[in-house]
């Protein structure tokens, strides 16, 4: 049985996060950890604003506090809700100290990771990639899985390739670890130069292995800038669609699939974004 763990912001409760984790749980009879982070320096109110510029008095401040402990725990019921309803095995962890610092050490012990990629764990919110999820994906441990918003259930795979260690190997994760959307209609994408061939990298090693893992895959390989090309193709896909890329780095390994890869695309397509990288 797989651990999945689901992130949450005690005090923000994503939605979204809960109903794609109870739908892949349920796909893949996975055990749901549902991870709670209570940093304990987090409040619900801006503590600027309310106790040094309004000078909200000491008894305002409790009633605050005690409204922040209802929500918290609101949001773990609502999981738990969710859980039992659909019939999944689940726990839940509630985390006290510095958000990124808990969530690095849950993903040493999960098999996938998903997580808002909006998340902030503060009362800002930021443009994307946030952050908090910056940090994430620079450390983490696991795969994780980006959602969006809003929760549509998942339709088509489009795995990105470029011929690196890297883009195989989001692809081999996605395949150990959610195995029951490899029956979906499934995509591979390569975005060559204009100067190059349009031949796929290691295109009969690529096919001998996507032939064990997805054997109904396409194959497209576009021409242009990856960041362009990439997001024009997936916008034109009616289809509910996630998508793999390989690598998430502060200073770019590969060609296309880097940090300002994956931003891009949170930031455009609003689709789930399935990242692993070996380290």
């Amino acid at each position: 049985m797989k651990k999945i763990i689901a992130a949450f912001d005690c005090l923000r409760f994503s939605e979204s996060t809960l109903e794609y984790s109870i739908f892949l749980s349920k796909q893949e009879s996975a055990h749901l950890v549902g991870v709670f982070l209570d940093d304990f320096t987090r409040r619900g109110y801006n503590v600027y604003e309310t106790v040094v510029k309004k000078g909200t008095p000491i008894e305002k401040l409790k009633e605050l506090d005690e409204a922040d402990q209802v929500t918290k725990q609101l949001s773990i019921e609502k999981l738990e809700k969710a859980c039992q309803h659909s019939g999944i095995n689940h726990s839940v962890h509630h985390d006290y100290n510095f958000s990124i610092r808990d969530l690095l050490h849950e993903s040493v012990f999960a098999d996938i990771m998903i997580i808002n990629f909006n998340e902030t764990f503060s009362n800002k919110t930021e443009p994307l990639p946030t952050h908090f999820i910056t940090d994430l994906l620079s450390d983490v441990q696991c795969p994780v899985l980006l959602v969006p918003n809003k929760f549509k259930p998942i339709e088509k795979l489009v795995l990105l390739y470029d011929g690196k260690p890297s883009s195989v190997y989001a692809i081999k994760m996605l395949s150990y670890l959610l195995p029951s959307l490899k029956s979906l209609d499934t995509k591979v994408i390569t975005v060559k130069s204009r100067k190059e061939s349009l031949h796929i990298p290691d295109g009969r090693l690529v096919k001998e292995f996507m032939k064990r893992h997805f054997p109904d895959a396409n194959y497209t390989v576009l021409t242009g800038l990856p960041e362009t090309e990439i997001v024009l193709n997936l916008e034109s896909d009616e289809e509910i669609t996630l998508v793999t890329c390989g690598a998430y780095r502060r200073n770019p390994v590969s060609m296309f699939f880097n940090q300002s890869m994956a931003d891009v695309l949170m930031s455009e397509i609003k689709a789930p974004l399935f990242i692993a990288h070996n380290k």
